[in-house]
């Protein structure tokens, strides 16, 4: 299997971290650091791909993208999985495909404690539009007009209504509320923390569409502990909810590093610590259950993981968050989120990063076939 280098996979990123000038930390930065990362190999190769071969049957495209092949089986202990392969799909991402299903489907999904009373998963897959109105490099939510960008929202949601008529899907607004940044600020920090009225303008763009917002956090040299507690006060609205971001928190051994220059770690205590954070605040204020999105797409990102401990206040997804060809995404699948169930998933797609070497964009027809589907879907 081909494996990219550490550097290869870092220099997008590097070149993406914006350096900010001395401003104060209650202020919008004008180009927020990019949160971009390669999608990692995963630790199978492809002998173990090809070893699939006798239970897959791919099918070909006709032109148009449309397939021949027969749609995936349920999730069952036996059987052959069929799966199309539409045009501009290779036969490896068919057989990553494949095998994350295979791997799917021998574990009990959701993971963690069943869903109380007004949880938005799993009754509902959500539709996401992630990044920073104040950077076009950092995602979809800051590189159109605020019109335009929800036009595209609404076109990804019908998508995902038609891909899944059976799942209703809720959309929402993923806010990098704290950015990491490429220089010190004056706490020496390495993060930028947006305003309120920063924030309050998204949720205004999110109450538009009847849409979730998420806050998420990037803490550089902070930490999980010292971002949370000054958020809360907006978490106390039903529709928000949180994301922290292991990529750039350089709080343990990567201390001294700057944001950017290697790969973050969150250990099993900060996801615990926000999922006890939340399900106290959800419990005091009598608020419907919380979404927590815990990005990842490489094992050490998330030390501990069968560690952490979901509350029926606080739905944890685990998303694959890197970027690549189609089998890339589904070996990471595979080998970091489904390897060490929590309780939701979710999935990422990269709108440029992903196919700016040719290769397709994953398709809501296609990750639906999963197992598990995910129910959290990001769009960047």
């Amino acid at each position: 299997m081909f494996r990219t280098s550490r550097l290869a996979r870092l220099l997008p990123l590097l070149a993406a971290i914006a350096c900010s000038s001395d401003l104060p930390e209650t202020q919008p930065a004008p180009a927020p650091a990019t949160p971009s990362a390669a999608a990692v190999p995963s630790v199978a190769d492809s002998s173990a791909a090809d070893s699939l071969a006798g239970d897959v049957a791919v099918g070909t495209g006709d032109g148009n993208g449309a397939s021949t092949a027969a749609t995936v089986a349920p999730a069952a202990d036996t059987g052959a999985i069929s799966v199309p392969k539409p045009a501009g799909r290779s036969k490896r991402d068919s057989l990553a495909l494949v095998r994350a299903i295979r791997a799917g489907r021998a574990k009990s999904w959701p993971a963690g404690p069943t869903a109380l009373d007004g949880a938005v998963l799993p009754r509902k897959r959500i539709i996401a539009y992630y990044g920073n109105p104040l950077s076009k490099r950092m995602g979809v939510l800051g590189e159109y007009e605020v019109d335009e960008m929800l036009r595209r929202l609404d076109r990804e949601v019908e998508r995902w209504r038609r891909a899944d008529p059976s799942t209703p899907v809720q959309p929402a607004l993923h806010l990098v509320a704290v950015t990491a940044q490429g220089a010190p600020g004056r706490d020496g920090k390495y993060r930028l923390r947006m305003d309120s009225s920063l924030i309050a303008k998204v949720n205004g763009w999110a109450e538009s569409r009847d849409a979730l917002l998420f806050l998420d956090v990037q803490t550089g040299w902070s930490t999980i502990q010292e971002e949370l507690p000054r958020l809360l006060p907006w978490l106390e609205r039903p529709n928000v909810h949180f994301g922290m971001d292991p990529e750039f928190n350089m709080h343990y051994d990567r201390q001294g590093v700057k944001p950017g220059a290697k790969i973050g770690v969150y250990d099993a205590r900060d996801v615990n610590y926000v999922v006890r954070t939340l399900s106290d605040l959800v419990a005091r204020k009598k608020l419907p259950p919380k979404v927590l999105v815990v990005h990842r797409f490489t094992r050490r990102m998330v030390t501990n993981a069968a560690a952490i401990r979901p509350d029926p206040r606080v739905q944890v997804v685990m998303h694959m968050d890197g970027w690549g060809p189609p089998w890339l995404k589904y070996d990471s699948y595979t080998d970091y989120v489904i390897a060490e169930p929590v309780q939701y998933t979710g999935f990422k797609i990269f709108y440029h990063n992903d196919s700016k070497k040719g290769d397709p964009i994953v398709t809501p027809e296609e990750l639906v076939r999963l197992r598990p589907a995910p129910l959290y879907i990001q769009y960047q």
